[in-house]
C-alpha cells in the first residue's frame, strides 16, 4: 500500500508518498479501513521533527491521527461494523496510509450528509475539545469559555460546541481575519494578540470583572501567568496544546487564592478503553448536531497524498482555519 512516510526525522518536509507493507488482516476486534481522507494535525508536524513518537506498538515513520474511510474487512470478533460501511476515527498514528487498522469500538459512522473529506475534520478535532471542555472541565450552561487559538481546528470545534450549547465564548487569534470569520459560528467576544499574550484585561472587560470560568489553551507557555489573570474564582484550565512553549512560571498565589485548577490532557497516549469510552461520550451528544446542521466539519482545504509537503507548508504558515486534509 502507499503510505506518508518519514524519510528522516528533523525535518518538516523530509516526507514522501511510498509504497510500505500492507496492513495485516485485522484480528478480533479490530477492522481495516481503506482510507479516503486523512486529517492534518499539529502534532503531526511535532512527529516529523522528531518531538512526538507515537506509542511503542505503532509504527513511528507514517504519521496520522485521524482518518475517514470505508471498511474493507473485520476481525472475527466484530459485530457492530460491516464491510462497507462510511466510518470516521482517531487513532494512534499511521493514519496517512491507504489502508489503517483500528479497534471496530473506536470507530463512529458517517452521515450521508457529510463526505469523507467533511467526515474527517470531525474525530480529532471535535473529540478533543468536547472531552477537555464539557467532560474534564465541566463547562456548564451560565458560564463562560475563553479558547485560544479560536480559529484552528480544535479552536473552532470547541467553539461550535460551546455555541450550541448557548455558553458565552471568548477567543483569541494573531489574526484579526480569522476572528472575523469566528463570528459567523458563534463567537461573542473576539481578542486579537498581534504582539503577544496581553489578553488579561480585555477578559475581565468582557465578563465584568469576574474572569472566565474555563480556558481552552492550545498555545501553552506564554498564555500561561495571562490565563491564570484571568480565570474567574475556582476557574479551570485545561491545558490542551504547547505550540508557545513548555515551561512557564507558576504564580501558586493566584492558583491558592482562585482555588482554580489546571489540567493537561491528550488523546493519543491513552488506552484504547479510554479512547473508546471518549468516542462514545462524544458521539452520544454531538454527532446528531451534525445531522440537524447545528454543528459543521470545519475544513480548510483538500490536498491530494502526493502534494504531502504542499499541505505541511500550509499547516506550518498558520494560514489556514480549521482542517487541512490529505486526500488518499
Amino acid at each position: 500500500m502507499n503510505a506518508i512516510y518519514i524519510n528522516e526525522f528533523g525535518n518538516d518536509l523530509d516526507v514522501s508518498l511510498r509504497e510500505v507493507a500492507d496492513t495485516p488482516e485485522p484480528a478480533g476486534d479490530e477492522i481495516r479501513v481503506r482510507v479516503h481522507a486523512a486529517g492534518l494535525n499539529r502534532a503531526d508536524l511535532l512527529q516529523i521533527r522528531g518531538l512526538y513518537p507515537p506509542p511503542a506498538d505503532i509504527d513511528p515513520r507514517i504519521p496520522g491521527l485521524e482518518y475517514a474511510g470505508l471498511v474493507e474487512s473485520v476481525g472475527s470478533d466484530v459485530t457492530k461494523l460491516a464491510v462497507g460501511d462510511r466510518v470516521m476515527g482517531i487513532t494512534a498514528g499511521c493514519a496517512f496510509a491507504e489502508y489503517v487498522n483500528v479497534p471496530a469500538e473506536t470507530a463512529m459512522l458517517i452521515s450521508d450528509r457529510l463526505s469523507f473529506t467533511e467526515a474527517v475534520a470531525i474525530p480529532e478535532a471535535f473529540i478533543t475539545a468536547y472531552d477537555a471542555v464539557f467532560v474534564q472541565a465541566g463547562l456548564k450552561q451560565n458560564e463562560t469559555l475563553l479558547i485560544h487559538a479560536v480559529g484552528s481546528g480544535v479552536g473552532l470545534a470547541a467553539l461550535q460546541m460551546a455555541a450550541a450549547k448557548g455558553i458565552n465564548t471568548i477567543g483569541t487569534s494573531r489574526t484579526f481575519d480569522k476572528l472575523e470569520r469566528c463570528k459567523e459560528f458563534g463567537l461573542d467576544h473576539a481578542i486579537v494578540l498581534p504582539e503577544g499574550p496581553h489578553f488579561t484585561d480585555d477578559v475581565l472587560s468582557a465578563t465584568d470583572g469576574k474572569g472566565v470560568d474555563v480556558i481552552f489553551d492550545l498555545v501553552g507557555a506564554a498564555y500561561f501567568d495571562e490565563n491564570l489573570r484571568s480565570l474567574a474564582t475556582k476557574g479551570r484550565l485545561m491545558l490542551v496544546g504547547l505550540t508557545a512553549g513548555r515551561k512557564a512560571e507558576f504564580d501558586m498565589g493566584i492558583a491558592l487564592a482562585k482555588r482554580l485548577t489546571i489540567k493537561g490532557t491528550i488523546l493519543r497516549s491513552r488506552s484504547t478503553e479510554e479512547k473508546i469510552a471518549a468516542t462514545r461520550r462524544f458521539a452520544d451528544a454531538m454527532l446528531p448536531l451534525f445531522e440537524t446542521g447545528k454543528l459543521r466539519a470545519n475544513v480548510d482545504r483538500v490536498f491530494p497524498a502526493a502534494d504531502v509537503k504542499e499541505a505541511l507548508k500550509y499547516l506550518s504558515s498558520n494560514r489556514s482555519f480549521g482542517k487541512v486534509v490529505l486526500e488518499f
